[in-house]
């Protein structure tokens, strides 16, 4: 059986949503089987009208640098610093979020939405990009993850 890696998807900003793209990227080029599972606020790194437009967390993230948490409290700050940071991940030829999502879905990454947090966060299927090849219960996800050798929540 293929090695597997699981990966829960709780989190909707741009900080939160690289982690998983790279992870499940790395392990596709590793010939492991992947499974994103989107959930709750996860489900904006999929939402056609957010994917986009997700920014940093800086009030509740520690590890942000003082300046920024500052600026996260200016109106318009949280959108200049996260203009910042998708500026450096050019720079340093970072994909951006959507285009990690093609890839990883060319490389066969499974990419699936939580039917309950859709319904609990009044999210629609066609409100979903279409790389997401299914919207699926937890019984769905955890079939996959009990076959995987690795399991994360991000």
């Amino acid at each position: 059986m293929q090695d597997r890696l699981a990966i829960v998807c709780s989190k909707g900003t741009l900080d939160m949503a690289y982690p998983p793209f790279v992870l499940a990227t790395a392990a596709a080029a590793m010939d492991m089987e992947c499974m994103l599972f989107f959930t709750f606020w996860g489900l904006d790194i999929i939402n056609r009208h957010k994917i986009d437009s997700l920014e940093i967390s800086i009030a509740s993230n520690p590890g942000m640098p003082a300046l920024a948490k500052v600026a996260g409290v200016v109106p318009g700050g949280t959108h200049m610093v996260s203009t910042m940071m998708k500026s450096q991940f050019a720079k340093s030829n970072v994909m951006s979020i959507r285009e990690f999502v093609g890839t990883a879905k060319e490389m066969g990454v499974h990419m699936v939405a939580c039917q309950m947090s859709m319904d609990v966060m009044g999210v629609k299927r066609e409100d979903l990009i279409p790389e997401v090849e299914d919207v699926v219960g937890a019984a769905t996800f955890l079939d996959f993850a009990r076959e995987a050798k690795i399991s994360l929540f991000v």
